[in-house]
């Protein structure tokens, strides 16, 4: 019999998104794991950008928790594990505190977790009193750890924001607003106080920058002057959470890839992978072998290629420089050996993508059809996908980019609860062995349906 395990654990929430809960997730698990601490964090929520900084600090695997993508039992299940071998479990929510459905709120409630509030209180004074008093009790039952003032201007404004809270106790300190000269302001993050810089999806990856590592140093030596940042073993007991075993034990997937190698791309083009897809397709069977297509002259030996999403069109010159990676994709077409495309890594395939500043560039040319770059979201959201009117695959969209194309659409995505529009949702396009959308999906929610697309016989 599996009993509960017995684990420190938190999730960070804010009243809205760009409040800094990344920042102080990413610093706290930094904090804990440089004393020692054997550190597990989450991503509530679909996000690839913000687990790169978590994994970085914390130096393990970060996994997704979300109520309708990964459904009860699989959070159950990864909450349960991580319980067994952490000292501290940190769970970063998702946009504000109660936003979306379902909310951060909900999995907090779902699970019993303490919330811990991040305020960005730049702006404001007595005001702060009231916005976390409020993130308290609009749910009742909530259980509460305290508040962070975050993007402090000084100690006197420190003090006067510690004075607006009803219950000193709540008190987790302040994070001073980071200065000119300093690392972010340096690197034009455009956020008065916010060490990782942003783009247009989210935060920039920690691979990318050669002083990601100096950055969350800066940020826990930050948060270590807070009373938050001086918790010692014995303080992190308070936020001690009994996580149950799942009720049944998970399923694992049927062999439907067994023999078989998949080539996964990953650069800073192509780099938003779910851990967990990496996972279900080693669960299947298969063989996962990685490549970048900005970098090498050609894909793997291999059965089947998946592209997931990225940033293509900040490399465009380097996809239409690398001719051999691109007669290598085409020559793995033209075999029939399937190729799985999401988001920016369909987007590659386009003839030619306009860039956000009208300018054209080429692309691989696989997928008939153009891309074009906007400046504002083109599409956000959960989604789900039915393959073969068999097998349903959980996941989201966002991009910032439309595709016009003349491959035929075999299945759409929808919104949860809602039917299959033919006008509407997330196109699936099927040309040659390619499958390719703007869905980016969550592989455990249905392995069926993701080795149908890389090549196995329908079951």
């Amino acid at each position: 019999m599996v009993t509960p395990a017995r684990c420190p654990a938190i999730l960070i929430a804010a009243p809205a998104s760009g409040q800094g809960k990344t920042t102080v997730t990413a610093a706290l698990a930094r904090l804990h794991a440089r004393q020692g601490r054997r550190v597990r964090v989450f991503k509530c929520g679909p996000d690839f950008l913000d687990p790169h900084w978590h994994r970085l600090a914390s130096g393990a695997p970060v996994h997704q928790l979300d109520l309708w993508m990964n459904g009860a039992h699989d959070c159950a299940q990864r909450l349960h594990a991580a319980a067994q071998e952490a000292d501290l479990i940190l769970i970063e929510g998702v946009m504000g505190l109660f936003d979306g459905d379902p909310s951060a709120a909900d999995l907090v409630q779902r699970f019993g977790l303490p919330v811990l509030a991040v305020i960005d209180a730049s702006a404001m004074a007595g005001t702060f009193g009231a916005l976390a008093f409020g993130l308290q009790h609009y749910r009742p039952g909530l259980r509460w750890a305290g508040v962070l003032a975050n993007r402090v201007g000084s100690a006197r404004h420190a003090d006067m924001l510690r004075k607006g809270l009803r219950d000193d106790a709540d008190w987790m300190g302040a994070v001073m607003r980071v200065q000119p000269g300093t690392a972010a302001a340096n690197a034009g993050t455009g956020k008065p106080g916010a060490l990782l810089p942003e783009r247009h999806l989210g935060l920039i990856a920690a691979h990318e920058l050669p002083d990601s590592l100096e950055r969350l140093d800066a940020a826990a030596d930050a948060l270590a002057a807070t009373p938050l940042g001086q918790m010692t073993a014995s303080d992190l007991q308070r936020w001690a959470t009994d996580f149950a075993p799942p009720v049944q034990p998970p399923a694992v997937p049927p062999p439907l890839l067994q023999g078989r190698t998949v080539a996964v791309a990953r650069d800073a083009a192509f780099c938003f992978i779910y851990e967990a897809n990496l996972h279900t397709l080693a669960q299947l069977g298969a063989r996962v072998v990685h490549f970048s297509p900005l970098h090498d002259a050609a894909v793997p030996e291999c059965d089947a290629v998946w592209l997931p999403g990225g940033y293509p069109e900040l490399h465009t010159a380097q996809i239409t420089a690398n001719t051999a990676m691109q007669a290598s994709l085409r020559a793995h077409v033209a075999a029939g050996k399937p190729l799985w495309a999401e988001c920016g890594g369909m987007m590659a395939l386009f003839d030619a993508i306009t860039l956000a500043d009208g300018s054209t560039a080429p692309l691989w040319g696989l997928l008939p059809g153009h891309v074009t770059m906007h400046k504002r979201l083109a599409a956000l959201g959960p989604q789900h996908l039915t393959i073969a009117g068999r097998h349903t695959l959980r996941g989201h969209t966002f991009h910032y980019s439309t595709a016009a194309s003349t491959a035929p659409v075999v299945a759409r995505t929808a919104r949860s609860g809602e039917a299959v529009a033919a006008d509407a949702g997330e196109a699936l396009y099927h040309h040659g062995s390619i499958h390719a959308s703007y869905f980016h999906a969550w592989f455990p929610s249905s392995p069926e349906a993701v080795a149908q697309l890389l090549g196995a016989q329908a079951s």
